[in-house]
């Protein structure tokens, strides 16, 4: 998150709870079973339990899921779990106290470990997200992997991405292949079967009661088979995470467009979605959001 020079956006701009419900409901019409509430951080939000409630309610809607920085989860997740929630996502970068700190400026690590503890006990699909950057973090790969061993959930190493202000370029990205090898050499590790549509590579740790996984966005594209499309907390639709969003369905909500209006300008913004990115040499920032402004 940057330090300074962040717009904090004013609530009237947020979507409510029932325009996101209306939009979630349009967007089940066209196909999308299954949806992500992530952030910013989410938890944030006063009474966002209620939110999934809303969306599980929707009759299309077949599961949610959270991606959350895991401050709150310890004492969320007996609550959300009971709400019909199928998954969470933990963005924690470092196993190391000290460290934590020093990428995030909060003293939490102790939090978000008891938040994961907390979801595994409740039977909560867990995953752990991990953004390596060299010289930052990239040392603790095997740290992350023995995480795995007597905990089921799964580790997911997320290439560095260029977004706004995150001082991205080729030679901070840390490739998925380099992890693997790293990790071939001392854990068996087996493929397992993937769909068209999945952005992460799964892999069983022969001895490890988890999984680790790749999402290697950057180095190996995964645009042909993604179906993701993703609405800003301020009701802007981003047909790539990559790319600038190019309408406003609040706008068009608030101006009193019909359900079949909206759906029709959902349709024409997926049209231009990517059958491809750039080679990362090629790459540059486009994206007008910072990833604190966007979500995992």
């Amino acid at each position: 998150m940057p330090q300074e020079k962040m717009h904090w956006m004013p609530k009237d701009e947020l979507l409510t709870f029932e325009e996101i419900e209306r939009l979630v409901w349009i967007f089940s019409r066209l196909g999308i079973d299954k949806v992500r509430v992530t952030g910013g951080e989410p938890t944030i939000r006063k009474n966002y339990d209620e939110l999934l409630h809303r969306i599980l309610a929707i009759p299309r809607i077949d599961s949610v899921h959270l991606t959350t920085n895991g401050h709150r989860l310890e004492k969320d997740a007996e609550r959300l779990t009971a709400a019909g929630l199928s998954s969470v996502n933990v963005s924690l970068d470092t196993l190391r106290p000290e460290r934590f700190f020093d990428i995030t400026q909060r003293d939490e690590f102790s939090n978000v470990m008891a938040g994961i503890q907390a979801a595994i006990k409740c039977g909560l699909s867990t995953k752990v997200n991990v953004v390596l950057l060299p010289g930052v973090n990239d040392d603790e790969v095997l740290d992350f992997v023995e995480f795995v061993r007597e905990r089921p959930i799964t580790v997911r190493f997320i290439e560095f991405m260029p977004f706004l202000a995150n001082s991205w370029s080729p030679s901070r990205v840390v490739a998925s292949k380099e992890i693997r090898k790293l990790i071939a050499e001392k854990y068996t590790l087996t493929a397992l079967p993937s769909e068209i549509n999945d952005v992460a590579t799964e892999y069983e740790i022969k001895g490890c009661d988890g999984r680790i996984g790749f999402v290697s966005s950057v180095t190996e594209s995964f645009c042909e088979g993604c179906n993701r499309i993703r609405l800003t907390a301020d009701g802007q639709i981003k047909n790539c995470l990559f790319l600038p969003p190019e309408r406003s369905l609040r706008d068009q909500l608030r101006s009193g467009k019909t359900d079949d209006e909206i759906a029709m300008s959902i349709r024409q913004s997926l049209q231009t979605k990517w059958s491809g990115h750039p080679e990362m040499n090629r790459w540059r920032q486009l994206d007008s959001l910072a990833m604190v402004q966007i979500g995992g």
